[in-house]
């Protein structure tokens, strides 16, 4: 399995032209790398203009993906943007649950569910985040709410249908903080899920899903997470702002 790293941008860049440059630069420095793919999440109106289309089905590892989606195909939702847009357009993923959008805009396990059935439904592939916050991770509290998440954001979804999942462990704590997740907790953390996964689905799929790290990643501990912590991959905060770090980045987790 090609690890796979997501680069999400959040609300970045606030201009049409740093977007382009940001893109054009990543693109030219990942299009030779094929030992992994590259999953680009930039904000929702700079995909069309980017060229999610034309890379709908990959270009030397390099793919499209939303930070969100609502889980409503159309209708009177002002402001949303449904599944079945984003595959339109050439999206292949879209990252749902992210702590940013626990925290700044309300949204429950509940809601979160009906975001992945909706992006199953699309074809698209979810990014399933899930961590705890400190003040959880202190009490010790963490398996708890990792199973939690796992339990109702995956609530009456199949194991046909998990099997398009990956699911991204960012402890909250860490997220642009400077403070990453210590390799051999990361490893721990990735050991707990699968045994969660195995808990609801079974061993089997649960050694088969893709489980990212993501929390102050960077290019000095990206290739740790994957070649020791034996993750499959990385979602990228910051360091997927800057074309050179994250590049270096990607040829390090890739690195033989």
């Amino acid at each position: 399995m090609k690890p796979l790293i997501v680069a999400n941008w959040k609300c970045n860049p606030t201009t049409l032209k740093g977007a382009k440059l940001l893109f054009g630069s990543v693109k030219k420095g990942v299009k030779n790398i094929k030992r992994a793919e590259v999953v680009i999440c930039p904000p929702f109106v700079y995909l069309p203009v980017l060229g999610a289309s034309a890379f709908a089905k990959g270009y030397g590892g390099l793919t499209f993906g939303s930070q969100d989606c609502f889980w409503e195909k159309s209708g009177a939702f002002t402001g949303e943007t449904s599944p079945i847009m984003l595959k339109d357009i050439g999206c292949q993923y879209v990252i749902i649950g992210h702590s940013e959008r626990r925290r700044y805009f309300g949204e429950t396990d509940e809601m979160i569910n009906k975001k992945i059935k909706a992006a199953l439904k699309a074809k698209l592939k979810p990014i399933f985040c899930i961590g705890e916050t400190e003040e959880e991770r202190e009490k010790g509290e963490t398996p708890e709410i990792l199973k939690s998440q796992i339990e109702k954001g995956l609530n009456k979804i199949s194991k046909k249908e998990i099997k398009n999942i990956v699911i991204a462990y960012e402890p909250v704590w860490a997220i642009g903080t400077g403070k990453p997740c210590d390799i051999d907790e990361a490893q721990k953390m990735g050991l707990l899920i699968r045994k969660i996964i195995a808990k609801f689905y079974s061993r089997s799929i649960s050694e088969n899903l893709p489980i990212l790290y993501g929390g102050s990643v960077d290019s000095k501990n990206a290739a740790g997470y994957v070649k020791e912590a034996q993750l499959q991959g990385l979602l990228v905060g910051g360091a997927s702002l800057d074309p050179k770090e994250f590049i270096k980045l990607v040829k390090d987790v890739t690195k033989t």
